[in-house]
C-alpha cells in the first residue's frame, strides 16, 4: 500500500519543481459523492490538466464510480490534489496498482 509520504519521497528528485509531469491514477468515487465536483476540483483548485481515460458509472448514481485519470501538472500540484482526494477517504490506485 502506498502512503502520501512514499509518494512524496518518490517525487523528491532532481526534477525542477516547476516542470510538468504526468501521473496515471485509478479513483473510486463512492455513490454519496457523485453529486460533488471531485474531478472538476482537481482542475480548479490545483491547476491540473485531467484526462479521463476510462470510467465506469452505474445508472442513476446507484453504484460507486470508477475513473482512470491522467493527471498533468507539477509534482507539487499533483501531490496537493492527491492529499485532497485522500482526505475525502477515496480509494486511489497509483502507478503499479498501489492503493492509498
Amino acid at each position: 500500500m502506498t502512503t502520501l509520504e512514499s509518494f512524496s519521497a518518490k517525487s523528491d528528485s532532481a526534477v525542477p519543481s516547476d516542470r510538468r509531469t504526468q501521473l496515471r491514477v485509478r479513483l473510486r468515487i463512492p455513490k454519496e459523492y457523485q453529486r460533488e465536483p471531485i474531478i472538476s476540483n482537481l482542475i480548479t483548485r490545483y491547476g491540473l490538466k485531467v484526462n479521463i481515460t476510462a470510467a465506469l458509472l452505474g445508472a442513476n448514481g446507484q453504484e460507486d464510480g470508477w475513473f482512470d485519470l491522467e493527471l498533468d501538472g507539477t509534482q507539487a500540484q499533483i501531490q496537493s490534489a492527491l492529499i485532497d482526494l485522500n482526505d475525502l477517504d477515496l480509494e486511489i490506485w497509483c502507478g503499479d496498482d498501489e492503493v492509498w
